[in-house]
């Protein structure tokens, strides 16, 4: 049987006019750089966004004639926008806008397991793609190291996503927290570790999976670690020129990146090919049916601005922004930048850019050797 779609309202007809435009999410091929991944409706730059007006003004621009028109949209693309409409939870999750400013949709709880400890199980939500990254690093230092202790996973997300207390990220259940091993053996917690605390095998050995086996975009450490971890890799014999490019030293930004206050974790934040592209597709419908919220800028205050001014200018409500940010008082800080609830839907970026992982070349055997020389 054929599902008739629904008439669309206007935010739909806008995003079929883009889809059409924009065509099937694209992985990019190669390329050390790291591309940065198209956002989702949430979490663009104030700069970026027209001023929205008062509740129910705005709204998107009616599609252009001609080729951009509704009924040219990608049939895959149909299909979800019809399931958006009708069942969003069958959708499965969906990680959209950025980390800092974005929200979960149709989350999972990450499950419990023979080689891990889940620290917070009502932080621990994320999508399934996340889940999967996770599990599979943990399970690759298992395969090599059997008999490993369990190691601490801990916060991820929300079930719905947005702020999670004392975070800035971990807003679309792409952000994972993950413990190290230790010397010492099995820990049920977070340790401010030392290179002397850390059993250094088993933890580059979660590090590496991390990079060579999962769709992983940052893995977040202090300084000192990201040293005890370089030098550990190259003691294993790793390729210098692709450890140099995964932490860093070639020029370009690294996987791995210093983050203070991250002596006792490795925060680990990952790609979501579907769960990022479907979101991206699906969000104007279901904001626009009320099955998720509006979107969210990022605003720097300048000095003089306050919440009032704030709410006034985005046409949201001092409570809102408040309750996006986890502000306790109503003192901005002139140079920092909050996170505004806003109702009016930023323009669409095009699809997901997912990078080609970073792999190391493969080892020159003897026999290739000598065939090389001939």
């Amino acid at each position: 049987m054929r599902l008739e779609r629904p008439t669309p309202g206007t935010c739909t007809i806008a995003l079929l006019a883009v889809l059409c435009a924009a065509g099937s999410p694209v992985l990019a091929a190669d390329g050390p750089e790291t591309p940065p991944a198209a956002h989702a409706a949430v979490g663009l730059s104030a700069a970026d966004l027209p001023v929205a007006g008062p509740s129910g003004s705005g709204g998107a621009p009616a599609p252009a004639e001609g080729p951009g028109r509704a009924g040219d949209i990608p049939p895959e693309a149909e299909t979800l926008l019809v399931i958006a409409q009708r069942d969003p939870a069958a959708l499965g999750p969906l990680s959209i806008g950025t980390p800092d400013a974005g929200l979960l949709l149709n989350p999972m709880r990450f499950p419990e397991g023979p080689f891990w400890t889940v620290r917070n199980p009502g932080e621990t939500w994320g999508t399934d793609e996340t889940i999967d990254c996770v599990v599979t690093a943990i399970e690759a230092v298992e395969a090599r190291y059997p008999g490993s202790p369990r190691v601490v996973v801990g916060d991820i997300s929300d079930p719905s996503g947005g702020r999670l207390n004392r975070h800035r990220s971990h807003q679309t259940g792409r952000d994972a927290d993950i413990g190290f091993y230790y010397r010492r053996g099995e820990v049920d917690s977070f340790l401010t570790a030392r290179k002397k605390d850390l059993d250094l095998p088993r933890t580059w050995g979660l590090v590496r999976a991390l990079v060579t086996e999962t769709d992983v975009d940052r893995i977040f450490v202090d300084r000192s670690l990201i040293a005890v971890l370089y030098a550990q890799a190259v003691a294993e014999g790793e390729d210098r020129g692709w450890l140099n490019d995964v932490f860093g030293r070639s020029g370009g930004k690294g996987i791995i990146q210093h983050e203070r206050r991250h002596k006792d974790h490795l925060h680990v934040r990952f790609y979501n090919p579907r769960a990022q592209e479907n979101g991206r597709i699906v969000y104007p419908v279901l904001v626009e049916t009320g099955a998720a919220p509006p979107p969210m800028v990022k605003h720097r205050v300048r000095r003089g601005e306050t919440l009032g001014s704030l709410a006034r200018r985005y046409g949201t409500s001092v409570s809102a922004i408040r309750a996006a940010n986890g502000l306790r008082s109503t003192r901005l800080r002139a140079g920092r930048s909050y996170t505004i609830p806003i109702r009016r839907m930023p323009p669409d970026e095009g699809p997901v850019v997912i990078p080609a992982r970073r792999l190391p070349p493969e080892p020159v055997t003897t026999a290739s050797a000598i065939a090389g020389q001939r």
